[in-house]
């Protein structure tokens, strides 16, 4: 997925204010679940959510006002209630952010449930 920057991204020095990367990861892997038919509207309103349970981030190099970043979003272990993304932000092919991201499947009581195999199958694809 590619994001520009935008004034309003940025901090009082110009560069991204360090939260707004958390966004655009999230709009990244949105993003990945759409291009694999997984409408997250649609599943929330089956009962099947999606929470963030943990997020590791690193921060290597600032992104500025005006920059095209590229972000990109690989899936790593799916396991029966879990699943976890490997995402990185680069500017011109150089990494600003690597992160993983775990999240876990809950029903409409906010309880871990698991995954159907279609869902697993899905996200792999």
């Amino acid at each position: 997925m590619q994001k520009r920057i935008y004034y309003h991204d940025t901090d009082c020095g110009g560069v991204v204010y360090y939260a707004n990367y958390l966004k655009y990861l999230e709009e990244a892997r949105t993003e990945y679940m759409r291009e694999r038919d997984l409408d997250l509207k649609t599943l929330a309103e089956n009962g099947l959510l999606f929470i963030v349970k943990k997020v590791e981030i690193e921060y290597k190099s600032p992104a500025r006002y005006a920059d095209v970043l590229d972000i990109t979003t690989k899936l790593g272990k799916v396991r029966n209630v879990s699943f976890e993304f490997f995402q990185d932000i680069k500017r011109d092919d150089k990494i600003l952010v690597s992160s993983v991201t775990t999240l876990v499947c809950i029903d409409k009581d906010f309880k871990p449930c698991a995954m159907c195999d279609e869902l697993s199958k899905s996200l792999s694809k």
